[in-house]
């Protein structure tokens, strides 16, 4: 059987799905960067003929690490899901002769590059400046137009991010997302190879969205993802993920698959996907690009990656349509034909519909939970208020150990202040968003205070 070797680290999709998904196509070598989730230890000699485990912070070039082992075991694909570790992966392909996102996986991955390619080509994209220092950050404040969000040129999970509404806000807002980034780092939720990656920032204007004449119902926020893949340098959308307005500033809460839209208005959101993504060069990978949209029909990319969407976004899309993307690229880099889509994928082609919620401390409206909250699943999937017929569950190894306190929310730490990840299955997208929302509103009810010394819970 051929033989893959599977980079583990923070983020991408739940690893038992996509672990599963490689070795169900080739022997499976995983070498892990991160700690894999202790909840599958038990699976790990089921999917990997061997588990190598780096030690964090050692001296050795990353790209030499992978390449190494990739030779150890034969791989003929080297393979991850980890914003992380893209472009090290990349490079080690390029190094090993084999399939990858290519050359300029950089591109997806540094906002700023990124947004210069964007530039390039005329893609929409919101006003912006790379910025490297408090003076960088003070000189675009005054020219760009506020409100402006400043982010991290490496980030993911919308971390690090601060809103800047004078240029007063400048030196506050600079300060706190550097702390925010090693903090990130030292949870693992940081850029593993490119030196120097924490120093380096984008700040752009925030656009006005507005969700209404986008969707088929209420309830939806104003942008959404396209996923889909690069094959041979040609890409292939696969399917929209729509999701629920985000929490201050931009902390992304839910997304469902499909997104509740006709045939015609995701044609022209895919159009500017596939503007997005052909502008970067990419080779061989997953893509997920999200697209923010506004009145009259505007549209702005917000940003790509050269990998699949995180948090269950993939198991959402093979839920929701049948299609295996993890085993799709597995093909893919071996060589082989995936047979992926003649077209993008909409409503009329869904078996039902599937969608994910990040656990936040927040209501609905953004405003804090008003004590704290000990995360047990049992009480969670027990109370959960649902549609009967619909289906709901935990992802256990993306969420806190039963008896541990729900984090308090922080604006700009974003998804490092998650609790848990919860999955939501129905007919339709509405009501998955329907429920989801029920589900937000019952949470601080469902889970109870921590007990105090002589309390009877």
């Amino acid at each position: 059987m051929t033989c893959v070797l599977y980079v583990h680290a923070k983020g991408g999709p739940p690893p038992s799905h996509a672990l599963a998904r490689v070795a169900a196509k080739a022997t499976v070598h995983l070498l892990a960067l991160a700690e894999p989730p202790a909840s599958i230890a038990a699976e790990l000699a089921q999917w990997c003929a061997s588990v190598t485990r780096t030690v964090r912070g050692e001296e050795r070039d990353l790209v030499d690490v992978i390449v190494e082992r990739a030779r150890e075991v034969g791989a003929e694909a080297v393979i991850t899901f980890s914003e992380y570790a893209v472009v090290a992966v990349s490079q080690a392909c390029l190094r090993l002769g084999l399939r990858g996102a290519g050359s300029s996986a950089g591109l997806a991955r540094d906002k700023r590059l990124m947004r210069i390619a964007w530039d390039v080509h005329r893609v929409p994209q919101p006003r912006f400046r790379a910025v490297t220092t408090l003076a960088d950050l003070q000189a675009a404040a005054a020219e760009l137009s506020p409100p402006l969000l400043l982010k991290s040129a490496w980030s993911a999970g919308s971390t690090a991010h601060q809103v800047i509404k004078t240029p007063a806000d400048a030196a506050g807002a600079w300060e706190r997302s550097r702390q925010v980034m090693e903090e990130s780092a030292d949870l693992g939720y940081a850029e593993l190879y490119v030196p120097g990656a924490r120093e380096d920032f984008v700040v752009e204007e925030i656009v006005e969205g507005d969700a209404r004449g986008w969707f088929a119902g209420e309830g939806w926020g104003d942008y959404v993802s396209v996923e889909g893949v690069v094959a041979d340098g040609i890409f292939h959308p696969v399917c929209l993920t729509g999701r629920m307005p985000t929490v201050t500033p931009f902390t992304e809460r839910a997304g469902i698959t499909p997104a509740a839209m006709t045939a015609g208005i995701q044609d022209r959101i895919v159009d500017l996907a596939r503007r997005a993504v052909d502008a970067l060069g990419l080779e061989d990978c997953g893509t997920h690009t999200e697209i923010k949209l506004g009145a009259d029909g505007r549209m702005w990319v917000i940003e790509t990656a050269a990998r699949f969407g995180g948090a269950m976004t993939v198991p959402q899309v093979e839920q929701a349509f049948g299609i295996d993307l993890v085993g799709g690229l597995t093909d893919q880099l071996l060589g082989r034909d995936p047979g992926w889509p003649a077209r993008v994928q909409d409503a009329r082609d869904a078996r039902g519909a599937s969608g994910s919620l990040v656990v936040l401390a927040v209501h609905a409206d953004g405003t804090p939970w008003s004590e704290r909250r000990t995360w047990r699943t049992e009480d969670i999937v027990r109370s959960a208020p649902v549609t009967p017929g619909n289906a709901f569950g935990v992802v256990v190894e993306s969420s806190l150990p039963d008896g541990e306190l729900v984090p308090e929310y922080d604006p700009a730490a974003g998804a490092n202040t998650m609790a848990g990840l919860c999955t939501l299955s129905a007919d339709d997208p509405q009501s998955v968003l329907d429920d989801l929302a029920a589900v937000i509103d019952a949470m601080p009810s469902i889970l109870r205070a921590p007990r105090t010394r002589g309390s009877v819970v």
